[in-house]
């Protein structure tokens, strides 16, 4: 599946499709994000059962706001509305693979469960690991 450029409701009608998202947070000046496209427009088209989309951080700076963006290019995946990862800078293509392998193979019952026994202690859902990986 090609790659799409996403407002905050395009984002949030994906959420609530039940969609695997991977979002990549760029802007038109950002050198590095340039050079990211085409490695996210490949792996893209390796994974057309995920969402893959764009959001330019200069147009939909709440969005950014939202998902505590602070620099770019920034990915991060969704799925089932929790998001499973974040990680800044340019990623190679095998790395996008691993995340959306780990991503496909979560529990989401389970993670469901964490964040509702999260919630009802007051801790509120954690944020992802230090590394960015899926927890």
């Amino acid at each position: 599946m090609p790659t799409e450029q996403l407002t905050t409701e395009d984002v949030q009608q994906r959420v609530d499709d039940g969609d695997i998202i991977l979002l990549d947070f760029w802007a038109d000046w950002c050198g590095p994000c340039h050079q990211f496209a085409p490695i996210y427009e490949e792996a893209s088209q390796r994974h057309p059962d995920v969402v893959f989309g764009k959001i330019d951080t200069e147009s939909e700076p709440q969005l950014a706001g939202q998902l505590g963006i602070q620099s770019i290019p920034t990915l991060v995946a969704i799925r089932d509305g929790v998001v499973l990862f974040k990680e800044s800078g340019v990623l190679p293509g095998e790395a996008i693979d691993d995340v959306l392998h780990q991503i496909r193979e979560l529990d989401m019952n389970q993670i469901h469960a964490e964040i509702a026994e999260q919630e009802a202690d007051g801790d509120g859902p954690s944020e992802p690991s230090q590394d960015g990986q899926p927890q």
